[in-house]
């Protein structure tokens, strides 16, 4: 029986298919877009009724790039979030933990600098909480 991939998501298919090849065997590396959740636009984006929480909706167009890593997350041995290394890219990862169900605690989260292999494997090595 096969051992379950290791999932990376990042922000671009650019990204993803040069991470692959670096990586091969083992890992599946699948590119989120960018943002794939936001506040909606027609409707107010809060509760005020309960705490002011946030009510977030995927962003159309969204919908088949999360039912796809949703799906790879479902069957990953463990799942690191590799957006860019930005506030930005934080709020990403942020919104994919929440989608995919993770402790945003959890050391799930990489960042690296440059797309050459030793930056990938060496920021696997060294995951960290989302940095909220």
């Amino acid at each position: 029986m096969a051992t379950a991939s290791k999932l990376i998501i990042v922000e671009s298919p650019a990204k993803a298919r040069t991470i692959a090849k670096f990586l091969g065997r083992g890992y599946k590396v699948e590119a989120s877009q960018g943002h794939v959740r936001d506040l909606p636009k027609s409707q107010l984006g809060v509760d005020p009724a309960n705490d002011f929480e946030m009510k977030y909706i995927t962003i159309h167009g969204r919908g088949k790039i999360l039912t796809k890593i949703r799906k790879e997350a479902k069957t990953a041995s463990k799942i690191f979030l590799a957006t860019d290394p930005d506030r930005e890219g934080e709020a990403i990862s942020w919104h994919l933990a929440q989608t995919l169900g993770m402790d945003v605690n959890a050391p799930c989260r990489i960042e690296f600098h440059e797309i050459t292999q030793k930056a990938v494997l060496t920021a696997l090595q060294n995951p960290r909480a989302i940095d909220m």
